[in-house]
């Protein structure tokens, strides 16, 4: 009987400690979310007066996990416009959405993230000191109002689908149009990253055509390096029929230690039948980054600008890129 006591208080003791471990995992939790961007650059001969400090952009947010895969966050993004003078910033709200992950299925609903060059943005992973290659260029926009879902089938297999407002997060549903997109991504083999996303982005107005988007990327990351690549092409942009652009970016990087990291990057830019020409262009930058502590990294760049309109000259700069986030 004493046996069977003991074993007894014994079964009871684990059964509570499981339940509490279970409760500890579902336990509601927050983090403060902040990420700043800031440089100092300056141009060399004909850009020479192209110089400063800058603090490019904000982002100040919170995130709650409710538990049993419900989340939510809320992020502002504070920024600066071409429209008005530097010493002023605007604030949007960049992301205001709730998250419900179960299993392999993720549904995201409310202002969210955009799938278009997420992956892409996440291998090139210097946001702070140079845009990916569509957000940069301006192919499509980074968050949008409406839903999203995404689907792991295999560790090597994945699908995402977003239907959105089609107008980004800076401006109000004034279009009756909407954005669709469905994107595949497939990781063969450890560190290789394969996509191809295509979207169709309703003009909502008589007389205009869509705007399509296809983004397609491959990239491999290893403990020493990475290297990437992207194919861009955007069909009928502005909603102007025969409007067509296309844009290349590779880029690499080296780990020369755990802190230290080397990186270089090239873009091109086109447009069909030179329609865009005043503002198509290649760019090359080369630089490094190191890491200071947890929260802190620094970029120094240079970068060469190589306009394609006849009258235009190269332009010659130099960046240094901080960082700080939590």
């Amino acid at each position: 009987m004493r046996k069977k006591a003991i074993l007894a208080g014994v079964l009871a003791c684990i059964s509570f400690t499981a339940q509490a471990q279970d409760n500890k995992a579902e336990e509601p939790k927050g983090k403060v979310i902040l990420e700043v961007f800031g440089n100092f650059h300056t141009g060399f001969g004909n850009r020479n007066k192209e110089r400063g400090f800058e603090l490019g952009r904000s982002y100040l947010g919170y995130q709650y996990n409710f538990g049993k895969g419900l989340s939510a966050r809320g992020v502002l993004d504070i920024g600066k416009s071409k429209d008005v003078s530097d010493y002023e910033r605007l604030v949007y709200i960049k992301y205001a959405m709730l998250s419900w992950q179960h299993g392999n299925l993720t549904l995201n609903g409310g202002l969210i993230p955009t799938t278009l060059f997420k992956v892409q943005e996440s291998f090139w992973g210097k946001r702070y000191a140079m845009k990916s290659f569509q957000d940069e260029y301006k192919f499509g926009s980074s968050a949008d109002l409406g839903l999203s879902a995404a689907y792991r089938f295999t560790d090597w297999l994945s699908a995402d689908a977003i239907f959105v407002n089609g107008e980004g997060f800076k401006k109000i549903q004034v279009k009756d149009g909407f954005n669709y997109g469905i994107g595949i991504t497939l990781t063969p083999v450890k560190g290789l990253v394969l996509r191809v996303y295509g979207g169709l982005n309703e003009s909502g107005e008589k007389g205009k055509k869509a705007v399509g988007n296809l983004a397609t990327f491959a990239g491999y990351k290893h403990e020493k390096f990475s290297v990437g690549a992207e194919y861009n092409h955007l069909w009928n942009a502005g909603n102007s029929k025969g409007a067509d652009r296309r844009g290349l970016s590779v880029y690499a990087s080296v780990n020369l230690s755990s802190v230290t990291e080397l990186y270089a990057r090239f873009d091109d830019t086109g447009s069909k039948n030179g329609w865009n020409k005043a503002d198509d262009e290649s760019a090359a930058i080369l630089g490094a980054q190191f890491k200071v502590g947890k929260h802190v990294k620094i970029a120094p760049l240079f970068k060469m600008e190589m306009p394609k309109a006849d009258s235009e000259k190269n332009g010659y700069y130099a960046y240094i890129n901080c960082y700080f986030g939590l």
